[in-house]
Parts: C-alpha cells; sequence; structure tokens
C-alpha cells in the first residue's frame, strides 16, 4: 500500500459503501475534489457531506494518519481547509491546529483486495512494460483514445521546448527552425556539437551565400572543424580557402574535429555529409521555415529529400575519396526530420500564433508519416500494440518514458483498465 494507490481508490471512486468517518457520521462524496500535484493537500475544491453538514475543501491522503504530524501539516496554513482525512489505517486520533478532531475515512476493508494485487504485480514487474502479456487484451477504441492524451501531452512538452529555443533566438521562426534543424541532423550521436554548430553560424548568415553552394559547404565543415589540414584535391583544397576568407570576413570561430563522432557509424550517417546534406537544402529552399509554412504535407518529404553536392558522391569526408554513390538522404532519415523538426516548429508557431491550422497541419504530417521502426516500436507490436502512423509511434515512446518506465500504472488509463479486471494473470 502507498499514497498513490490510496489517491487512486479516491480519485476513481473505488471504494465500498456506504462511507463513514472513523467516529461512525456517514460521508457522501459529492466531489471527489482536483488532485493537486504541487505543495499542499492532495486534492482541492471537493464537496462532501458528512453527517448532515456539507463542506466545500481540501482532502489529504496518508497511509497511517499519524503521519499528518510527521509532514507537520498540523503547523501548515496550507492545510487549514483540510474538510476530510483518508487514510489506510487510523492508527491515533488526530487534530487541527485548533485542537479540533479531522473527519477520518479509514480506507482499510473498505476496497476490493484484488484491486492492490493486481497494482502490485504491475508496479513490481521487472519487464520492459509491466502489461506487456495483457496490453494487447485492451480494447483497441480505449487504446486510440489513450493514445491521443499520449500524443497531446507529447506536444506540449516539446512545444515548451521549441518556445524556450524560439525566446533565445528573440523568436526568429528562421533561426529557431534553423538550430533545431541541424541539431536533429546530428541523431543523438552528434546532436550536441551540431546544437553548437548551428549557434556559431546563424542562419542570416547562411542565408547570405545560399546561391553559393561551395561557400555554404565550406562554412559548416570549416567552422566544424573539419577542413584543418592539407588536402590533395582541388575540390577540398578550395573548401579549405574559401572557409579561410570566409572565416576573416566573419570573425569565426572554429571547433575542435574531436567533437564529431564518426567511430562506429555507418559512412551514410557522417556528420561531414550530413554537413553537406545540410549545405544543400539552404542553397535549393533559402528560407527553409517559410517553405515549410506554405508547402502541404505531401510535399514536405519532397522538399527535404535532398542530394549532397557532386564532390559527396566519390567522398564521405573531406579529402577521402570513396565508392560513387549518390549521398541522398535516405527514406527513414527524412522522416525524422519531418517528424523531430518539421513538425515540432511548426506546432510550436501555431500555438505561439493562437493557428489553429498550422496544429493541425503538424499533426496531418505526423498522421501521414509512417511508424518509426525502432526497439521500442518493436516491442510494443510484440505485445499487441501496433503503431498505425508517427503520430501513434511518438504517443508510445512518451507513454513508455513517463508512465510504463516510471510504472506509474495509476495514472494510465491502460492500467486502469487491467488492474479492475479481476481475472488479471498472476504472472503478468
Amino acid at each position: 500500500m502507498n499514497e498513490f494507490f490510496l489517491i487512486y481508490l479516491w480519485e476513481q471512486k473505488l471504494f465500498r459503501l456506504p462511507l463513514q468517518t472513523t467516529d461512525g457520521q456517514d460521508v457522501e462524496v459529492l466531489f471527489p475534489g482536483i488532485r493537486n500535484h504541487d505543495a499542499g493537500p492532495d486534492f482541492a475544491q471537493a464537496r462532501i457531506r458528512i453527517g448532515q453538514t456539507l463542506w466545500a475543501g481540501s482532502v489529504e491522503m496518508h497511509i497511517n494518519a499519524t503521519d499528518w504530524y510527521k509532514h507537520r501539516h498540523d503547523a501548515d496554513p496550507a492545510y487549514e481547509n483540510v474538510v476530510l482525512h483518508v487514510v489506510y489505517q487510523e492508527d491515533k486520533k488526530v487534530f487541527d491546529k485548533n485542537r479540533n478532531p479531522l473527519a477520518t475515512l479509514e480506507a482499510k476493508g473498505r476496497f476490493d483486495e484484488h484491486l492492490l494485487l493486481n497494482y502490485r504485480r504491475f508496479a513490481d514487474s521487472r519487464a520492459w512494460l509491466p502489461c506487456h502479456r495483457l496490453a494487447g487484451t485492451v480494447q483497441r477504441f480505449t487504446w486510440l483514445a489513450w493514445l491521443d492524451r499520449m500524443a497531446s501531452e507529447r506536444f506540449e512538452d516539446k512545444t515548451q521546448l521549441v518556445l524556450e529555443l524560439a525566446a533565445a533566438t528573440g523568436f526568429d521562426w528562421d533561426e529557431t527552425f534553423w538550430r533545431l534543424l541541424l541539431a536533429n541532423l546530428g541523431f543523438k550521436v552528434n546532436q550536441e556539437a551540431f546544437e553548437r554548430l548551428a549557434r556559431m553560424l546563424p542562419f542570416n548568415l547562411m542565408l547570405r551565400h545560399a546561391d553559393q553552394l561551395i561557400q555554404l559547404e565550406a562554412l559548416l565543415l570549416g567552422a566544424a572543424g573539419l577542413l584543418e589540414g592539407s588536402f590533395d584535391d582541388d575540390y577540398a583544397a578550395r573548401l579549405k580557402s574559401e572557409f579561410n576568407f570566409l572565416k576573416s570576413k566573419y570573425n569565426l570561430s572554429i571547433m575542435p574535429a574531436g567533437s564529431w563522432k564518426f567511430m562506429r557509424m555507418r559512412p551514410a550517417n557522417f556528420p561531414s555529409l550530413r554537413m553537406a546534406q545540410a549545405a544543400m537544402l539552404v542553397h535549393r529552399h533559402g528560407r527553409l521555415f517559410s517553405k515549410v509554412m506554405d508547402e502541404s504535407p505531401e510535399r514536405l518529404s519532397e522538399m527535404f529529400s535532398v542530394e549532397a553536392g557532386e564532390y559527396w558522391n566519390t567522398h564521405y569526408r573531406p579529402g577521402e575519396p570513396s565508392p560513387n554513390k549518390t549521398k541522398k538522404l535516405g527514406e527513414d532519415a527524412v522522416n525524422l526530420i519531418l517528424i523531430n523538426t518539421v513538425a515540432r516548429v511548426l506546432f510550436a508557431w501555431g500555438h505561439a500564433h493562437h493557428d489553429l491550422q498550422k496544429k493541425d497541419k503538424a499533426l496531418m504530417l505526423l498522421e501521414a508519416l509512417p511508424p518509426e521502426n525502432n526497439k521500442l516500436t518493436r516491442q510494443f507490436e510484440e505485445a499487441g500494440i501496433k503503431a498505425t502512423n508517427a503520430l501513434h509511434s511518438q504517443s508510445l515512446m512518451h507513454l513508455h518514458r513517463y508512465y510504463c518506465a516510471p510504472r506509474k500504472c495509476l495514472e494510465c488509463r491502460i492500467g486502469h483498465v487491467l488492474i479492475r479486471n479481476s481475472s488479471m494473470e498472476e504472472n503478468s
């Protein structure tokens, strides 16, 4: 037994009726209150009839009644409006600061013990997904409704991060988009290095040279520290020469070459090649965010499916020849950019400007994209939960991170359904 389970019983109205206080007064819960996740009582604005009196106020939960004193609520003004103390067991009578007895409801023996057993099986499970053997038994419409809720929560979180980035740029949305795009081209392994590179090369600077692809490549590769040393081939040497001129003109800094990770990475994901592809995006489309705002979801995939310049057909790194192959951003990479950059910034811009059409466009984009194929989505599919689009796969990742992994089954709609299932397997 813990307070989370006690709160769950109260919030879901799962106590056996009739209810009485420990001193024998009838209790009728008209409204259990609004859950408080900050400091203060667990529920606010509850409406409860105790005996013949209708009370409006707060409700506090504890395992033992004496926790009231352990937590020093008797001396805290925030708890003066508590009208009912809900405890698992009343180990001692409790009084407020005026020595008036607190109306107390004892939960012990007033709920179905199977609920607690089922919850403990989930909470104590060491499986990657506590309900992995039963998740697929929950009706599909329940899953879809919960995934919609997860999508909303995920967009709220991600929108806040984008708005913080936008604030750091003075709400320059071209710059915001550029920084997030470069960061996501790093695909976790080189994300931090790309974030630093984006700050060193503001988008307005890149835009000045949008008509000269070699200068865009020189700016990115040179500032990244990947044009140091000498080169035998003419193009790499020209890149270095161009950068030296631009470095002097704009007083640019250079990152240590060791900032970039190449080891144990497929050449198609080398940061040098991603820089060349980023240069082509700017060269071809100019103001990227403006194009994103105007293009239909169907055309956005085409927009980001760019090939690096001709030199890169035979190179993954400057001055190091490779077999001839067109270096185009692959479908998976494009989809990740659309998910993690385009949709996020579109939604955040729509939120900031109260533009529902842009927010809907972001959601429509995710619904049009295939689900992400990663270890987590494959595990959910094995458990009987198959994502049908990118919005669903994003929802599943949010669900696992914020509910499944920390074992917040009592706050999960799927957990609610399964915990109330009295026939739940012993070894779930």
